[in-house]
C-alpha cells in the first residue's frame, strides 16, 4: 500500500476562530470509478504564531461532504509510488457538514506546544469508500486567532 503525506500549509493555512476551521480533510473521490478508503496512521498539530500562554482545541471527526476548499496533492512518502487517488482539501472558506457525535480524536494544547498522534497498528482512522465522505482536521481557540499547522500521514 502506498503511503502519503498532506499537510495544511499546502495552501494559506486559516486562522483560528472560536468555532471549529477544518484545517484539512480526506474524503474519497466524485465521479472516481472505484472509490477507495484511506487509514490515516499519524496526526501532527502545533502553532506557528508568536508564543503565547493560549489553549487551542484539535479534533478529527467525520464529515460527510467537504464544503468549499482548495483541493492539495498529498505527498507520496515513497518517491516510486503513484499519486493518490483519495482527494484532499486544504484552505475551507464554506465548512463541511460534520457527522455529530464523530469524535475520533479532541485534544486541548497549548499554544507554545505541539502534539503527534500515531495509531496503534491496525487502528487507524478509516476514510470510508463512500462518494465526499472522510475525515477532516479542525481547530478552535478563544483566545489565539493565528494560523496552526497540521499534517496527517495516511495509506490508500
Amino acid at each position: 500500500m502506498a503511503r502519503y503525506a498532506l499537510s495544511n500549509t499546502a495552501g494559506s493555512p486559516s486562522a483560528n476562530t472560536t468555532t471549529y476551521k477544518t484545517q484539512l480533510d480526506i474524503t474519497a473521490a466524485t465521479g472516481a470509478t472505484t472509490l477507495r478508503k484511506a487509514w490515516v496512521f499519524d496526526v501532527m498539530v502545533g502553532a506557528d504564531g508568536a508564543p503565547a500562554d493560549n489553549q487551542i482545541t484539535f479534533k478529527v471527526d467525520r464529515q460527510t461532504s467537504t464544503g468549499t476548499r482548495t483541493s492539495a496533492t498529498p505527498a507520496p512518502l515513497d518517491g516510486g509510488d503513484a499519486a493518490a487517488l483519495i482527494t484532499c482539501g486544504v484552505v475551507t472558506t464554506i465548512e463541511p457538514i460534520v457527522t455529530s457525535a464523530t469524535q475520533f480524536i479532541e485534544l486541548s494544547v497549548n499554544q507554545r506546544a505541539s502534539y503527534r498522534w500515531v495509531a496503534v497498528p491496525n487502528c487507524e482512522l478509516v476514510v470510508p469508500a463512500t462518494n465526499v465522505a472522510g475525515l477532516g482536521l479542525r481547530s478552535k481557540s478563544l483566545a489565539y486567532t493565528g494560523t496552526v499547522t497540521a499534517a496527517v500521514h495516511f495509506f490508500e
